[in-house]
């Protein structure tokens, strides 16, 4: 369970400035703990301190890095349930899906501790022409520096380390802001690498009010901002980021198609871990299902009965499948937008109906695609179901969205696979299961309004460093 109350970490040290931050239980509303809460004198702090380490930073070999990442490794493994049931009950997400949480952070730093010394440059021959037959060349891939990180709220702990890992592996110092709501999973990470090998001031973890984060956005002192969260909060701080590197994980509303060969067993089962796993509250949760005209209605069957047997409940039950949402207020939008596609002539499959904090996993047809269900982010446990007649045409209505992040497809149709490949806008595209499929390793993001660069943590390492070339002219002639 939580302890009573959480420091912030600055500049590597635990600091227990004050308790001023409530951390609540997402399924009773109860206050769980109590955090310290970084005002902007703090994080103008972590920042000089960060902008010192850039150089012990720099310099600090590649297996000293992984010494780094194999001790946070191993804490992570050694405190796993602890992790967990933190996770669930700052997050209120069910306890099994916690788990597997904890399991791919501890993937992702292990993923890192191996790029951070294999991650290097290459040879390049240049004599293209006889003016360039003098010359080769030589290149390598050096620290960005200083980094600030803003995480989301649901997934605390693994989409921190997506940033916290790489940064370290490259060698860059960071100041992360995790979200208010879900501010523990950070700040345990923060308590891990207190005990690390690392140069003086090369991390701070600060949760803060989004009105005294201004410096992580604007100050030149640092590099790069790698933000995750909406679409709406994204663009804004891309257009006051000024000179620095940036990368956006945003928002989606993942589309799935289910072409008439496929297996509709497992597409109705995957169907309804995709929408409604932590209460669809992904960014790449299943909410469009596009299905082909002739598997419609059994495909309906299954997925209602599927949905039908979600239990919603205590996330720390183990039998939980879905928990609450965020907050109360967020609920309150969903099913708000569920009675406003109602109303706009939709047709209520199963569920619908809230309770507080808690809402029914949610299945729809007949959609306007200008409702909100449709075509924005709802984040919540509901998805919409289309029908289609030809592949081309189902997978134009993926592209008919603001957002690209990744899709769908089940199909056992090769050329459909590839036609869907090269045709989808999307970042990722998902054949034989659904696009809320993400292993740590892969590059991941989106196009669109769903932002730009990629996660991933070799793809991350790259967005974190900048090449520096050398050029030889007659090398090696004697």
């Amino acid at each position: 369970m939580l302890k009573e109350d959480y420091p912030y970490f600055l500049a590597g040290k635990a600091v227990a400035a004050n308790t001023d931050l409530e951390v609540t239980n997402k399924y009773t509303g109860e206050m769980a703990t109590r955090v310290a809460r970084a005002d902007t004198k703090a994080i103008d702090r972590a920042i000089a301190a960060a902008a010192a380490a850039a150089e012990p930073m720099r310099r600090l070999p590649a297996y000293r890095r992984q010494a780094v990442l194999l001790h946070l490794l191993r804490k992570i493994e050694a405190r796993h349930e602890e992790l967990s049931e933190a996770l669930c009950i700052e997050a209120g997400k069910p306890l099994a899906d916690s788990r597997v949480e904890v399991t791919r952070g501890a993937d992702t730093v292990r993923i890192a501790a191996e790029e951070a010394v294999r991650f290097g440059g290459e040879y390049q021959p240049l004599d293209i022409s006889p003016r360039a037959e003098p010359f080769q060349s030589i290149w390598k891939r050096v620290p960005l520096g200083p980094c600030s990180f803003i995480t989301p709220f649901n997934f605390p702990i693994n989409l921190a380390l997506h940033k916290i890992a790489p940064a370290i592996a490259v060698g860059c110092p960071f100041v992360l802001k995790p979200a208010s709501a879900t501010p523990v999973g950070a700040l345990l990470m923060g308590e891990i690498l207190a005990g690390a090998d690392l140069p003086k001031g090369a991390f701070s973890i600060l949760p803060c009010r989004a009105s005294d984060a201004g410096a992580l956005v604007e100050d030149d002192r640092l590099k790069k901002l790698s933000f995750t969260g909406s679409a709406e909060v994204g663009w804004d701080l891309k257009a006051r980021c000024g000179k620095k590197h940036i990368t956006l994980e945003l928002g989606g509303n993942a589309a799935c198609i289910v072409d008439a060969d496929a297996d509709l067993d497992y597409a109705a089962a995957r169907l309804a871990k995709g929408a409604f796993y932590q209460s669809g509250q992904s960014c790449i949760s299943v909410q469009r299902i596009i299905v082909h005209d002739d598997v419609y209605a059994p495909l309906v069957d299954r997925l209602v009965s599927a949905t039908r047997k979600l239990k919603l409940g205590d996330p720390l039950d183990e039998k939980t499948d879905l928990g609450p949402l965020i907050t109360e207020g967020d609920a309150v939008r969903v099913e708000s937008w569920v009675k406003a596609a109602v109303e706009g002539g939709a047709r209520l499959l199963v569920g619908g109906k809230r309770k507080g904090a808690m809402m029914q996993a949610t299945l729809l047809e007949n959609v306007d695609p200008a409702m909100d269900v449709s075509c924005k982010e709802v984040f919540g446990p509901v998805a919409v179901l289309d029908r289609y007649r030809d592949f081309k045409e189902a997978c134009g209505m993926v592209n008919d969205s603001p957002f690209g992040l990744q899709a769908g497809v089940f199909t056992r149709d090769l050329h459909r696979a590839i036609y869907a490949w090269n045709e989808l806008g999307v970042g990722g595209v998902v054949i034989n299961d659904i696009p809320s499929v993400r292993v740590d390793s892969m590059p991941y993001g989106g196009s669109k309004d769903s932002g730009f660069g990629r996660e991933g943590i070799r793809f991350a390492m790259e967005s974190m460093t900048e090449i520096r070339l050398l050029v030889l002219s007659n090398v090696g002639k004697l």
